[in-house]
């Protein structure tokens, strides 16, 4: 996937683009917002990373232009500003997420990519966690290209908890996904397929975590060391 990364501040863009680019992105730099809108202009992207505090036209109005641009792609604003309304201002403005420096790599990585299958989900594409793919024009998960049964609520409380991934989701959450099929569906009745559907995905490589007092989340299983004899 391409990815636009928009920061002025050139050790920093470095840094962020060496580290998605490890992470199997290709990515392009601007360093201002006037680039930035002139890059999008003549190229397609897969997502904006753009730093609010940009010279001249700041990141807060080039995410307003690129939404007046009708472009849609997923943006992320970065930002030193830790006021709630400077946080509000961009999502108001059409930004998706916001991370506050400084930040950990990991996470960026993280929230680009629930950003990114959000918005293959709305697309009606097939989206991934691990080595599963949920397949969302035909309703089916596989590992490795093979196929996982499922019954129609652990499928809809999949399809939920990938598209959320890493965050958690509440199991009010998750009994509202299910609701299309069983209007009389309990909060212990969310229990059970959840105890199903860990059950399916451990040998997979993923494991779904209760989130105390809230509800649940799917975590990539830790690889087992490898011995050698």
């Amino acid at each position: 996937m391409r990815l636009l990364l928009v920061e002025d501040d050139l050790m920093l863009a470095s840094g962020i683009k060496l580290g998605l680019t490890d992470a199997g992105y290709e990515v392009d730099w601007a360093g201002s917002a006037e680039r930035a809108l002139q890059m999008l202009s003549d190229s397609v992207f897969s997502a904006a990373v753009i730093d609010i505090g940009l010279p001249g036209m700041d990141g807060l109005e080039l995410t307003r232009r690129i939404r007046q641009m009708g472009q849609a792609i997923p943006v992320l604003i970065l930002t030193a500003r830790d006021a709630l309304q400077d946080r509000i201002q961009g999502l108001d403005l059409g930004a998706d997420d916001y991370m506050i420096k400084p930040f950990e790599l990991p996470e960026l990585l993280a929230r680009l990519r629930a950003l990114l299958r959000r918005t293959q989900a709305s697309a009606g594409e097939t989206l991934s966690f691990g080595v599963l793919e949920i397949d969302l024009s035909c309703d089916e998960m596989r590992s490795k290209g093979l196929h996982i049964e499922l019954g129609r609520r652990e499928w809809r409380a999949v399809k939920c908890l990938i598209i959320s991934a890493p965050k958690p989701v509440s199991k009010e959450q998750l009994l509202e996904a299910m609701q299309g099929l069983d209007k009389g569906a309990s909060l212990n009745a969310t229990e059970v397929f959840i105890s199903r559907l860990r059950s399916k995905l451990e040998p997979h490589g993923v494991a779904l975590r209760s989130v105390r007092g809230f509800g649940y989340r799917l975590e990539l299983m830790p690889l087992l060391p490898i011995t050698c004899v």
